[in-house]
């Protein structure tokens, strides 16, 4: 396998706003959970291409790329005209997937957009981006109200924000534990992440640190390495596709919306 793909232009640059946005959506073959998931087809098309068609409909993207490990990635991306770079086999995560790619591709911000998540929206990524306009922002990602059926899922990873939108932590455990009944809100992290370019490498070099390997959440190397990540609010929330059931869930959603 040889690097040889380039991201197509979604528009021409826009010469009064100097900052680069390019989107990466990691898509690796392998996966413990779903056999083959980003091939897998829903409602008639591939996972992969839902979810690249509505990140190319966000118009604060420059340019959108796929970034695969597999030969017949890169064939069905092909196939169905997307950009795709191949990456290594051997990246342990889609941030360091996202860090490959900007060896050879730069821009001042990444954007990390999970390759199942076939309900994302382009709204989902507006409203990741906007943080980086107002505030220091070193990473941002996103929060929906949490589900009470997701609220004790430890599946459904929970944030805990400052008031001015930084995260305080990530958790599979429900966070904040209401002792005294009082009905705070419990949020619902999504995983779709944007990061300034120097955040993204000084991720890379980072070693895993110890509350990302106990909980096996990436995001906490950031916030032990005290890398700053704004959290926006998103009214949709997602299904990142792990199993059958959650694929015959986002089959029902997706054809109930193509009947609006």
């Amino acid at each position: 396998m040889k690097p040889n793909a380039s991201a197509v232009p979604l528009s021409l640059p826009n010469l009064t706003n100097p900052v680069r946005t390019l989107g990466v959506i990691p898509a690796r073959l392998a996966s413990t959970r779903l056999h083959r998931k980003v091939l897998r087809e829903i409602a008639g098309r591939p996972m992969l291409a839902w979810v690249y068609d509505a990140a190319r409909a966000c118009p604060q993207l420059d340019d959108l790329l796929i970034a695969t490990d597999s030969e017949e990635v890169e064939a069905l991306c092909k196939q169905h005209n997307m950009p795709v770079v191949m990456t290594s086999p051997d990246l342990p995560s889609g941030s360091d997937r996202v860090h490959a790619v900007a060896q050879t591709h730069p821009a001042d911000i990444y954007v990390n957009i999970q390759g199942d998540e076939p309900l994302l929206r382009p709204e989902h990524l507006t409203a990741l981006l906007a943080p980086f306009a107002s505030s220091a922002a070193d990473v941002t990602t996103l929060k929906v109200r949490c589900a009470p059926p997701n609220i004790a899922n430890p599946n459904a990873v929970k944030v805990v924000t400052a008031i001015d939108g930084r995260a305080l932590y990530f958790s599979r455990s429900t966070v904040p534990y209401d002792r005294d009944g009082i009905g705070p809100p419990v949020w619902k992290h999504l995983g779709i992440y944007a990061y300034r370019a120097a955040a993204l490498n000084q991720f890379h070099a980072l070693a895993p640190s110890f509350l990302e390997l106990t909980e096996r959440l990436e995001q906490l190397r950031f916030l032990e390495n005290n890398i700053s990540v704004y959290v926006a609010e998103t009214d949709f929330d997602t299904i990142g596709v792990d199993t059958e059931e959650d694929l015959k869930r986002v089959e029902e959603i997706l054809r109930d919306r193509a009947e609006l």
